[in-house]
């Protein structure tokens, strides 16, 4: 498929103008994944833009510390409702549209920012819905598995269609990941690229000898078994940050690497400016925010050889098979015994990472969510 059947985005001239009134957007959350950290960075930013966030979480309760970060950037709003990738049966997520519609009344909100699509199914106010598409089973199944998607997921395919139908403006990290949202959905019209962005800032500080990783590692997608089988052999040693047991019974037994166990984002970041090399080993990918900040933080990258990692970072950093082990302790034995051409690769990497920013990402999203809720824009995006 074209990569130009995507938007890449919209033009950052058009994301504020004077006489704008400040919009409220209502933005799902989970304190889970990858998700809670885009949706801090960009509501964080959204701010400039005269964009005000009231966060609805489900799934698990947040931590302290993640509370306290939301409650500084917007309202937080804890919901007793389950992510539906955590849901065993459908009829689980049938009471999350009326209670989104219901916060939507209270808050007074001009937008609904819903980071599941299937949270759009149900959706029956007139208020428009932007629906992110930051991974999903049949998209993650495609990449990891052979044959049909399993009956049990069936319904998972089908509400994100549901929910992908119903939304006003359709968002996702990379065009990579908008391919393969196309292959499992078909074509979607209303469809934008708006890369994600980082708020990590890092102070200079000397770089040690071991390679960090971070991720959901009981998660297939992240590959840690290529990690932990390189470890055996690398020169230097390699650190793991993230969970090893899942939420449904999943558990990874580490041989080599070192297991620094699920950590706050302020240890992460720590970790992250220390390390000499970042590693993602990543075969399911849509966007890679480890990736992005070990970049920010100016650490040489070796990451696997997919579409999404070639997208974003092609020619800023080292890649390898990532079903071959050896070629990953080629890549950090290659680094770790030449430092200027490490000091050179991590140059590339943070060079690269200035392009993917809170600020333009949040310039992007706040101008799709005003041409949504402009009558002649709307209009215009109806007719395309």
């Amino acid at each position: 498929m074209s990569l130009s059947a995507f938007s890449g985005g919209t033009s950052p001239h058009t994301a504020l103008r004077p006489g704008d009134r400040e919009l409220r957007v209502l933005m799902t959350v989970d304190a889970v994944g990858g998700v809670w950290r885009y949706a801090m960075d960009c509501a964080g930013a959204l701010r400039e833009q005269g964009v005000s966030t009231v966060f609805a979480g489900l799934g698990p309760q947040p931590t302290p510390e993640q509370r306290e970060e939301a409650e500084e950037i917007g309202e937080l709003v804890w919901l007793d409702q389950p992510l539906d990738w955590m849901a065993e049966d459908e009829r689980e997520l049938e009471a999350i549209s009326p209670v989104l519609e219901q916060l939507a009344d209270d808050h007074r909100i001009d937008i609904l920012h819903l980071n599941l699509p299937s949270q759009a199914v149900g959706i029956r106010r007139d208020i428009p819905v932007v629906a992110v598409s930051h991974s999903c089973l049949a998209t993650w199944w495609e990449t990891m598995r052979t044959g049909p998607l399993p009956d049990h997921w069936l319904w998972h395919r089908r509400r994100n269609a549901e929910g992908f139908s119903r939304a006003d403006a359709i968002v996702t990290p990379s065009r990579s990941h908008a391919e393969a949202v196309a292959r499992s959905y078909g074509t979607l019209p209303r469809l934008s690229v708006v890369p994600n962005g980082t708020a990590a800032r890092f102070d200079q500080a000397d770089k040690q000898p071991f390679v960090f990783a971070a991720g959901r590692w009981w998660d297939d997608g992240k590959n840690v078994s290529v990690l932990d089988a390189a470890a055996g052999k690398s020169a230097w040693p390699i650190h793991l940050a993230g969970p090893l047991d899942g939420p449904n019974g999943q558990t990874i037994i580490l041989h080599h690497a070192r297991s620094l166990g699920s950590l706050p984002h302020s240890q992460v970041l720590g970790l992250v400016q220390r390390a000499g090399i970042v590693v993602s080993p990543s075969l399911y990918e849509p966007f890679g925010l480890a990736a992005l900040e070990g970049a920010r933080a100016g650490a040489a990258l070796i990451l696997s050889d997919i579409p999404v990692y070639r997208e974003l970072w092609d020619e800023a950093a080292i890649f390898f098979d990532p079903a071959a082990p050896d070629r990953l302790v080629e890549a950090v034995d290659l680094l770790a015994g030449d430092p200027q051409l490490r000091r050179r690769m991590g140059e590339r990497a943070f060079t690269r990472s200035l392009d993917y920013t809170p600020e333009r990402q949040a310039r992007d999203v706040a101008a799709i969510y005003r041409g949504l809720v402009s009558p002649p824009a709307r209009q215009s995006l109806s007719e395309a």
